[in-house]
């Protein structure tokens, strides 16, 4: 396995600047929107100022070319202060990582520029109703038509449904259950039906919804990868989009766990603060352990991922990444509630929001149960 990585003064230097651009452009936003469950468009534009929506693309698509480690340290710090901002900003490359791997030169000079500015957004269609662990049992169907491909379908699950503005689609070309998926990249306005709005748990200002197509029809040039190889541009990607959620996780934890260590210093009880009771200190301590292990299982991840991958180890780093942060992250934020007592069940203080938002770190981009099984079919065949 690689060896651990260490931050550089640069990179230091750069989640300070994050750090506080989250404290006073969206930290200030969170609660509203929580309470709200709509998009947050004036946080969206404050990332854009930050030209934090072309962070990690290309620059000759116009972006600023930074690592997947710089991408987990900017999601870690916009997860501290809201975990909806979080996601927003996560999202479009999740969509355009099939893009980048797998789509033609001309896909890529059409669409990534308007990612990076912030006039597109992008999601990612992959789940179905009876086809989420198993992506391999989907039912959309592609079918030839000429030059074009027609889509007739449904996704569940699509993060930032109704707001993006293009969408990557799985969908089966051939009855092979994992050769033959093929992956396109569509234009919402092209047909991609709004069914539904999840009303969900957390991550109330990202909209999570159902998308249908009817007919929809796709240019071949707007394929990715070639026919049959959708499963591999799926697994290709969730390997390199995993850890991100990992660095979300560990953005939960540390936000809630310096919020509440705030609070333990100024509450007293007896006579003095909270903070000196030893059981306290302990589960503290507890808390800012796993966090820190949590957070090196990340950028390891993502360091293998910039690196190219040259010894096949993402898949499963990406797995412990996510699944062991995640896990995390609903431990902390719950520990988090405890040290508030009942002012934590409240929304007058940020911790129940972000337990409530750790929750969803451990279900989507993959279950971590399903992660488990990625980590046991690498260590046991």
């Amino acid at each position: 396995m690689s060896q651990p990585i260490t931050l550089t003064d640069e990179q230091r230097d750069f989640r300070a600047v994050v750090r506080q651009f989250a404290a006073d452009k969206i930290a200030p936003l969170a609660a509203e929107t929580d309470r709200t469950g709509e998009y947050c468009w004036p946080a969206f534009r404050a990332l854009q100022s930050m030209e934090l929506t072309g962070l990690s693309y290309p620059v000759e698509y116009g972006g600023s070319g930074a690592s997947l480690v710089d991408q987990a340290i900017v999601t870690e710090e916009l997860a501290a202060a809201c975990a909806s901002t979080s996601l927003m900003f996560l999202i479009s490359k999740l969509g355009m990582l099939p893009v980048l791997n797998f789509g033609s030169e001309e896909i890529k000079q059409r669409y990534l520029p308007r990612i990076v500015s912030g006039e597109s957004q992008a999601s990612y269609g992959l789940s179905e109703a009876d086809a989420g662990s198993d992506v391999a049992s989907m039912t959309t169907r592609a079918e030839r038509d000429g030059d074009d491909w027609i889509i007739n379908g449904s996704k569940v699950w699509i993060t930032n449904a109704g707001i993006s503005d293009l969408y990557t689609i799985f969908a089966r070309t051939s009855a092979d259950r994992h050769a033959g998926i093929t992956a396109f990249i569509a234009e919402a306005d092209w047909g991609v039906h709004i069914d539904k709005l999840e009303t969900k748990l957390g991550m109330k200002g990202s909209p999570t919804g159902v998308i249908r197509f009817e007919d929809l029809r796709v240019p071949d040039s707007h394929r990715l990868g070639e026919v049959g190889e959708g499963f591999k541009v799926a697994m290709h990607t969730l390997d390199r989009s995993r850890p991100t959620i990992g660095a979300q996780a560990v953005g939960i934890a540390q936000g809630a766990l310096d919020f509440a260590i705030g609070y333990m210093q100024e509450r007293t009880t007896f006579g003095r603060p909270i903070a000196t009771n030893q059981g306290l200190q302990w589960m503290a301590a507890d808390a800012a352990m796993k966090i820190e292990a949590a957070r090196n299982l990340v950028y390891k991840a993502c360091a293998l991922a910039d690196e190219g991958d040259p010894r096949d180890e993402l898949s499963m780093a990406g797995a412990m990444a996510k699944a062991f942060a995640s896990d995390v992250a609903m431990e902390v934020t719950t520990d988090c509630v405890q040290f508030l007592g009942g002012y934590g069940y409240t929304n007058e203080f940020p911790v129940e929001r972000m337990m409530r938002d750790a929750k969803l770190t451990q279900i989507y981009e993959g279950t971590n149960q399903i992660q488990r099984m990625v980590i046991a079919k690498h260590l046991l065949g």
